[in-house]
């Protein structure tokens, strides 16, 4: 009897398989932490990282249900269930997170703006209009804005007062300065002691915009936007 027992035991070892999309449910589950790293850049970002647990919830409920259905056929069960409740967890608490975060991280008095914000839509353009009337509408007053420093705009790698604020990290590391177009940057001179690192993060800037579009016939030798910043986080 024993030895038919084991013979049982290594042949049930033998043809059980691993589901596949169990294994697939873990990784997407550990993955999912990104979408917690990006909640504390964007929310946007944070909602574009939000498909990965999403998916990995998914493969691997439907992964816990075919094992389950035959459990003579796939191992995996844990890892499924590990998958589900990694992006379950990492889901729930990313973009409660980054809700968190965009909700507080404007300070009193500031409206918020992006650099989307500025760029004229398509009949805008058409029509000859540089800046959108509402950017118009917040010159001299006080926005906050998110970006990054290009690199090369400060005299410093730290302790920096004066630099070119940029939309994202693919336009600060690729290009020239003239291949940035005039709505995806911004001239930020600090007027108070608060001073940023250029350390790769997001920047949170708040401060007195200006809006230029004369400069516009320049032919980008004056910026378009600039930022008498108050307000300055990394």
């Amino acid at each position: 009897m024993d030895m038919n027992s084991d013979l049982d035991r290594e042949e049930e070892v033998q043809y059980r398989a691993l589901h596949t999309g169990a294994l697939i449910s873990l990784v997407l589950g550990l993955v999912s932490v990104f979408v917690v790293i990006c909640a504390a850049t964007s929310f946007e970002w944070c909602l574009v990282a939000a498909p990965i647990p999403a998916i990995g919830m998914f493969i691997g409920l439907r992964s816990l249900a075919k094992i389950r259905k035959y459990p003579e056929h796939y191992t995996g069960l844990g890892l499924a269930k590990a998958g589900v409740f990694l992006s379950l967890l990492f889901l729930v608490g990313g973009v409660g997170y980054g809700g968190y975060v965009y909700a507080t991280e404007v300070p009193d008095g500031y409206t918020r703006i992006s650099f989307s914000d500025m760029k004229p839509d398509e009949l805008q353009e058409r029509g000859g209009v540089a800046v959108p009337p509402e950017i118009i509408a917040l010159n001299g007053k006080h926005v906050f804005i998110k970006g990054y420093i290009r690199p090369g705009s400060a005299t410093t790698r730290t302790n920096i007062d004066n630099f070119l604020l940029v939309r994202d990290n693919n336009q600060c590391c690729f290009g020239d300065l003239s291949k940035v177009k005039y709505y995806d940057q911004m001239v930020v001179r600090i007027t108070n002691s608060d001073r940023v690192d250029d350390n790769l993060q997001v920047l949170r800037m708040g401060g007195i915009l200006e809006v230029h579009p004369e400069n516009l016939a320049l032919g980008g030798q004056a910026a378009v936007f600039s930022l008498k910043a108050d307000y300055a986080k990394n």
